[in-house]
């Protein structure tokens, strides 16, 4: 995406594809490092490999310590979770395995729809320490790869480097002077663009129910107080200076407006819904086609 003439690292993790483009070949203590990161940020977040963190607090309550990054996580889930009312919440975990998207990928549904657990019956989330009274599935899937692509962008940033883009499966985030021209995916069609996003020096993320999807109408972003698949909208972009703050506001928007969400967060955005309509913020950068 940024240019012919930029060096392109990839590989995969937690997974998914990623790709880090630089002017400058990365030197292998580099690749290194940053495949190292991932493999830690799974082996601590995942709840799709028994050895995590996370698999061991689905398991038995209990005080779990956790690596830096939950603090900045935790505090954003817990704004996301009053602004929402609930129906944005890391406690949905049980609820996607209920439906069929668990370790195994089963993709067969237990039974009905499970709503999600109070968060104050059952969570206390101070900084990096999670505290549990009921064995729980944390999953932090609509932050967590934009948490990660910034915890990549901070390995680059420490080898002095000023111009990169992180792309982590559509998770993007863009560091330097070069615009980098990104489509936005037609929600009902893969091979076609709805528009284009100019990206200079901010994270690009989106949502959309058309992908990770199984059965009829099941897909991943569940709203949390009934454990159910969200209807109206069916893909959303924000615009932000982290990654994971983009990725976390792109799924609130399926549960509130984005106009609510600006009082709270500097962010531009646009929500397409499943009958063809589209808002978005005036600041909104990217040019829709029509």
């Amino acid at each position: 995406m940024p240019g012919a003439d930029w060096e392109d690292f990839a590989f995969e993790g937690i997974g998914t594809q990623w790709e880090i483009s630089t002017p400058c070949p990365l030197a292998q203590s580099v690749r290194a490092r940053l495949l190292d990161r991932v493999e830690k940020f799974d082996a601590d977040w995942s709840r799709f490999r028994a050895d995590s963190r996370v698999s061991i607090m689905a398991r038995e309550p209990g005080t779990f310590g956790f690596p830096e990054e939950a603090g900045r996580l935790g505090p954003l889930y817990r704004t996301l979770y009053g602004l929402t009312d609930g129906a944005m919440t890391p406690l949905i975990g049980a609820s996607l395995e209920r439906l069929g998207y668990d370790a195994g990928y089963s993709l067969k549904p237990l039974g009905s729809p499970l709503p999600a657990p109070p968060w104050d019956e059952v969570l206390k989330w101070e900084g990096t320490t999670i505290t549990t009274t009921l064995p729980v599935v944390l999953d932090i899937g609509a932050a967590g790869k934009g948490l990660l692509v910034d915890l990549l962008a901070d390995e680059l940033d420490a080898e002095g480097l000023d111009s990169f883009v992180i792309d982590g499966s559509g998770d993007l985030l863009a560091r330097g002077p070069r615009s980098t021209q990104v489509a936005l995916e037609h929600p009902y069609n893969p091979g076609q663009a709805i528009g284009i996003v100019p990206l200079t020096g901010r994270a690009l993320c989106a949502s959309a129910s058309n992908r990770r999807t199984w059965g009829d109408g099941l897909h991943h972003v569940l709203d949390g107080t009934t454990g159910q698949p969200v209807r109206t909208a069916v893909a959303t972009w924000a615009l932000a200076d982290t990654a994971m703050l983009a990725d976390a506001l792109a799924t609130a928007l399926f549960f509130v407006p984005g106009a609510r969400l600006e009082q709270e967060f500097n962010f531009s955005w646009l929500t397409v819904f499943s009958d063809g309509s589209a808002v978005h913020s005036a600041e909104f950068e990217g040019t829709l086609f029509t």
